[in-house]
């Protein structure tokens, strides 16, 4: 039997790998080991008890303060002896956090192929976004395999002269998790359920990203220049704990009985909340591929975007972080209904909820192929193609 390692600590981590993680375990030719570095601690420990998931490691490496350098030097050093424990066969990792580097990096030098699930996203700037971009082009050069969401993941992949039979475009594996989750019952809170059982279009608004720390005002005065010339609309705002941003918050809004701040939701109420909005402006990369699925219109307050696959479907817009673009755009969305059911009605290019089995296939092939070869037989590839 084959050992398969998933090293994840984010909550976005977790709620990307666990449809690969569940189809992994439920394979009866594979051993599915799961680290757990817990960068994130308990947003990821929510995300692990919704997709019934428990590590076999838990470095919990979280610590108040923590500086970058301290975390992945430890993360290094604890990652290292798990993998000289265990020997795995493969290891994946996923996306571009510390995390995801770190535990390529590890198992690199410890000789153990990498997969990366997410492979290809670039903006080709490497401080934007800071430091994933970084991470996911190092992550990029150790890895063996390259699970690609898109042929545009693929091309900038090759672009930087990565074997074409080592790329696997596959979709995204967020829509299999997203899909696991709406097809769950909804289970709002008292709040929340008042919120949407108004009449008003639903703005919901979600801010993190590091690069717009000195610009979130401008998004900010859009949302209140929104709020007060449209009486229709209303805005859910989960406001993120990074202290700097809930401090601007706090100075940029004025009392408003539609707009609702409310601390961060879990993955599932998360995932309700945007299936009950009317749009979203975001800063977060999954959700550019999450809320197309669900036929909601998201406009992008960034600069750039490694999801240009969904500006070329047409269910994202790039806005910055510009009040005036931010302002026009939502604002013809509101107005213009036929604008609205156009940028709706997309189809999402991320994937349609199969691609934690193309993964786990390749994988199976892809070792199978290795052994045999590495018994120096005579074969027959069998890779899906």
């Amino acid at each position: 039997m084959q050992k398969i390692m998933t090293i994840f600590g984010t909550r976005p981590e977790g709620i990307k790998m666990a449809p690969v993680i569940q189809t992994l375990q439920q394979d009866q030719e594979l051993d599915c080991v799961c680290v757990n570095t817990a960068q994130h601690r308990e947003m990821l420990d929510q995300v692990l008890a919704l997709f019934s998931i428990t590590p076999d490691y838990d470095l919990n490496l979280m610590q108040a303060g923590q500086n970058v350098e301290d975390l992945i030097g430890e993360m290094l050093i604890q990652l290292t002896a798990i993998l000289q424990t265990e020997k795995p066969d493969m290891v994946l990792v996923h996306g571009d956090t510390s995390t995801t580097f770190i535990g390529a990096y590890a198992a690199f030098m410890q000789k153990i192929p990498v997969g990366h699930v997410e492979a290809g996203l670039r903006t080709h700037n490497i401080y934007s976004p800071f430091p994933e971009e970084m991470n996911r082009q190092m992550v990029g050069r150790i890895a063996s395999y390259h699970f690609a969401a898109t042929e545009k993941n693929k091309a900038n992949l090759q672009k930087e002269a990565t074997a074409d039979s080592n790329v696997y475009v596959v979709g995204n594996t967020v829509i299999d998790a997203l899909l696991d989750i709406t097809s769950r019952k909804r289970r709002f809170n008292q709040e929340l359920e008042q919120i949407f059982s108004t009449n008003k279009k639903t703005i919901l608004l979600t801010t993190h990203r590091r690069e717009n720390l000195d610009e979130l005002e401008n998004v900010y005065l859009a949302i209140n220049q929104l709020v007060e010339q449209h009486e229709d609309v209303q805005v859910v705002f989960p406001i993120h704990k990074n202290p700097v941003i809930r401090q601007k918050v706090q100075h940029s809004f004025p009392e408003s009985e539609r707009v609702h701040f409310i601390e961060p939701l879990d993955y599932e109420t998360f995932v309700h909340v945007m299936k009950e909005s009317y749009l979203i402006i975001t800063d977060s990369g999954g959700i550019q591929e999450e809320a197309p699925a669900l036929g909601k219109p998201v406009l992008v307050a960034r600069k750039t975007t490694e999801r240009q696959e969904g500006i070329e479907a047409g269910t994202l817009k790039l806005v910055g972080t510009s009040k005036s673009k931010i302002y026009e755009a939502c604002h013809h969305l509101l107005t213009d209904k036929q604008a609205y059911q156009t940028m709706a009605g997309k189809t999402n290019p991320f994937g349609t909820g199969a691609t934690a089995k193309k993964i786990v296939r390749i994988i199976k092939a892809k070792l199978l192929e290795e052994s045999l070869s590495s018994n120096n037989s005579n074969y027959i590839s069998v890779l899906p193609k």
